[in-house]
């Protein structure tokens, strides 16, 4: 058998006292190079022989039988010589087992590593020293490496300048301990070494000039470390105070605070109305801290947040507002934001697209319910369409109530009834009457006739029951211990609304004869109204017919569309003059064809509302195209989409200039138009405008649907209430005529004409005399000298009869 060379022994191992595994070429030249030679010097002859598999025992016997066996190694170098046998026995059942050639595999890359018997194969590298623009490569990259970590944390710094302390402490004590020969203990010379890096004065009271200029050197370093260290810890504080005002890592401890999330056109009108109630709620003693804290978020930097804040809240006395940069669908953001201890939070879109706007609120929805105790806590949110509304409350968890941004439609029952956007301003002004909830326990088991009539602090409006609101139930309808009652009045009433209850009540006093005779008087002295219809119109009562000539287009216009034809009656005409092209106005991604529309028929022209020309040609065309002057004549000016694009205020400026443009064309050109209004953002340059020129009206259409959402963050409940209000298929606020209440020549008292209007299923919360408006009035049992101009503000279904 031949055996390979003795590159299976390592080189530690190779020599032993008494026995020795030798190379043939250095020892035997003569020796064939496939050979190995075992050899002793202690035996005589000193030559074994070479191992074959017929005398490896005489090998073994006559090393055994030597005199090396009476040495003190003996045993390891019969284990060294049996290792020896039994490795190349196991080499050849792998030569002769395996398929691939073992010439083969020893030539196979990591050969040494899974062959333990090859020898490693050296890897030939070029050691040599580097060049200088290698190591100036590699000091870039050690620099690069720390400045990366330093810009991920600053205080990677402090590390560097402890360990550079450490590391001069350290040098210099070796130094002082070698200089003075060791008279000092090491521990002095540590102190007096770190005395020198920290006073620079300590170098001075050296004494030979080795250790004054070590003591020098030192102080030089220790200058510098300490103005860096002053640097860093400066730059530390400056990071830590930035990521402060930024607000995102800012956790907030508040509990009883409103959470707002972001920002649009409304956030100012409800930090008023915010202020407001919060004022009301200290003058009532009920105020549970001096300032209502809020929490403005917004994905917009925090610079921007503050200085938008602070324009809006300067002259806002009972509010306290802070501002938090994050973003709104990361359930971290509002982890930080404390939202699950929040009073209520308000979710307002801040983008214009109707699609974005319910997307951003489902996400925000969702990053809400991770929260614990999120489902306590009210969640406001403006949502596009009723649609959105019922799948925003659908999700699990959360007390969502969605308020329906009508304001397309707010603006259409403002711009047809003079003096309701006022009504609107009134109800949802906390110092004013507003709408309230009141439940008490001694009205349990009480007819509703009976409680209607019993307060007289305020005006009974209807019945919460099971989240619905009911304008007008029945009067033999009985209070249940669920029930609540919708009266209007100040919030002051309310809390004193107990004391001031009747301790004894005649219910029979609706029974007798009497009043039977009454409410025969009381029908036939108003003018009886159709039964109830699913639309503003129907067969009985028919809408006005009307021509409303709208300038301006944006994609909320379909909405005002079929607002206008749930009003108007057949015949009435709609002409819409924009510079977005017709068939940009059709493809619109919430389109309305003509076979929808029941009463009205819209046409459509192309040009420039601001164009003196463009507008006096459209003027003139839809006055040639109705044969009937009698149709009354309404201008609308709305903010058109190429306005709204930038800054809000340039949109506004638009509009009232398009609307004074198209009055004084109307003027010249005799045209009499019965309504011209104009939508507008700032109520402000609507009501400087309308001192100039009376004939206009300016609606801030957003600014209600700010105060209505404002109110439902106050009172979650109310939000139904005001759903009905404002929806076309609802209870609405109507100023109707006195005469459908009274005979000319009579003085009723405001409260005969609430039991007048409350025989024709409506609701009296006011009247208007002599252009002015009288909400609640306080002495409702006082004779009133109306005329037959004045007019009766009521909750009804119906415009009209």
């Amino acid at each position: 058998m031949n055996l390979a060379a003795n590159s299976w022994i390592p080189p530690s191992i190779r020599t032993v006292k008494s026995f020795t595994i030798c190379s043939p070429l250095r020892h035997f030249p003569n020796t064939p190079r496939n050979r190995l030679l075992f050899y002793s010097p202690n035996i005589k002859g000193k030559i074994l022989g070479t191992p074959t598999r017929s005398n490896v025992k005489n090998i073994l016997e006559t090393y055994a039988s030597s005199e090396v066996n009476k040495g003190p190694n003996h045993k390891t170098t019969l284990q060294y010589m049996t290792f020896f046998f039994l490795s190349k026995v196991i080499k050849k059942i792998i030569e002769t087992t395996q398929v691939v050639p073992l010439s083969e595999i020893m030539n196979l890359p990591f050969a040494c590593i899974s062959d333990p018997l090859g020898k490693p194969v050296p890897l030939k590298l070029d050691v040599k020293f580097p060049s200088f623009q290698d190591i100036k490569w590699c000091i870039s990259r050690l620099y690069y490496l720390f400045n990366v970590q330093l810009e991920r944390n600053i205080g990677m710094s402090f590390v560097v300048l402890f360990v550079a302390c450490v590391s001069f402490v350290i040098i210099g004590g070796f130094i002082f301990y070698n200089i003075r020969k060791k008279e000092q203990s090491l521990g002095e010379c540590f102190w007096e070494a770190w005395a020198c890096l920290c006073s620079s004065s300590t170098h001075l009271r050296q004494k030979t000039q080795i250790e004054r200029f070590l003591g020098f050197t030192l102080a030089i370093w220790g200058i510098l470390f300490y103005s860096r260290l002053l640097s860093t810890t400066t730059e530390q504080f400056r990071n830590y105070m930035k990521k402060i005002r930024q607000g995102a890592q800012l956790q907030v401890v508040e509990s009883d605070h409103i959470v707002i999330c972001g920002v649009n056109s409304h956030l100012l009108f409800i930090l008023k109305q915010l202020n407001k109630f919060h004022e009301s709620t200290i003058r009532l003693g009920t105020a549970t801290s001096r300032k209502q804290r809020i929490l403005l978020l917004s994905d917009l930097p925090r610079r921007q947040i503050e200085m938008l804040g602070d324009s809006m809240t300067k002259d806002l006395t009972h509010i306290d507002v802070f501002t938090k940069s994050c973003s709104l669908s990361l359930t971290k953001s509002f982890e930080r934001a404390a939202a699950n201890k929040a009073k209520a939070i308000v979710i307002l879109p801040s983008r214009n697209d109707r699609y974005e706007v319910d997307t951003d609120a489902f996400l925000s929805l969702l990053a809400l319910q991770p929260l614990p105790e999120i489902s306590s806590v009210p969640t406001i949110i403006e949502a596009s369409n009723e649609g959105t509304c019922d799948l925003l409350k659908s999700i699990s968890g959360l007390n969502v109530q969605p308020v329906e941004m009508v304001a397309s439609k707010l603006f259409v029952q403002c711009s047809r009834q003079k003096g309701l956007l006022k009504i609107y301003r009134h109800l949802l002004n906390y110092r004013k009457n507003v709408f309230n909830l009141y439940s008490s326990p001694d009205l349990v088991g009480l007819k509703y006739k009976f409680v209607r009539r019993m307060i007289q602090e305020a005006v009974v409006c209807g019945i919460l029951r099971s989240g619905k609101i009911i304008f007008h139930p029945s009067e033999d309808e009985e209070m249940r211990d669920s029930d609540k009652l919708l009266i209007l009045c100040p919030v002051s009433v309310v809390h004193k609304l107990r004391n001031l209850l009747p301790k004894e009540t005649n219910l029979n006093s609706t029974d007798s004869e009497e009043y039977l005779e009454l409410k025969e008087l009381r029908l036939s002295r108003i003018l009886n109204r159709p039964a109830k219809s699913h639309s503003k119109t129907n067969e009985l009562h028919l809408g006005p017919r009307e021509r409303i000539f709208m300038v301006g287009w944006r994609p909320k216009v379909n909405d005002m569309i079929r607002e206008y034809d749930e009003y108007l009656g057949p015949g009435s005409v709609v002409e819409i003059l924009s510079e977005v092209s017709v068939k940009e106005r059709n493809s619109n991604l919430n389109p309305i064809s003509q076979k929808n529309l029941k009463n009205i028929e819209v046409s459509h022209r192309e040009g420039s509302p601001m164009n003196y020309e463009t507008l006096k040609e459209a003027i003139l065309n839809i006055k040639k195209s109705q044969k009937d002057e009698n149709i009354p004549l309404s201008i609308v000016v709305i903010s058109d989409r190429d306005w709204l694009i930038g800054d809000p205020s340039q949109a506004d400026k638009h509009s009232a200039y398009c609307l004074v443009l198209a009055e004084n064309i109307c003027n010249k050109l005799g045209i009499n138009v019965e309504n011209l209004v104009s939508e507008i953002v700032d109520t402000r340059l609507g009501k400087q405008i309308s001192k100039i020129r009376p004939s206009l009206s300016f609606i801030g259409s957003e600014e209600i649907m700010s105060l209505v959402t404002a109110q439902v963050a106050e009172c979650g409940e109310l939000n139904e209430v005001w759903k009905d209000i404002l929806n076309s298929e609802g209870d609405e606020i109507y100023i109707k005529e006195i005469g459908f209440y009274m005979k000319e020549g009579e003085s009723p008292s405001f409260k005969e004409l609430s039991e007048r209007a409350a025989l024709r299923r409506e609701v009296a919360i006011g009247y208007t005399k002599d252009n002015k408006q009288v909400i609640n009035p306080s002495n409702k049992d006082e004779p009133l000298s109306l005329e037959m101009t004045d007019s009766l503000i009521v909750i009804a279904e119906f415009e009209g009869i």
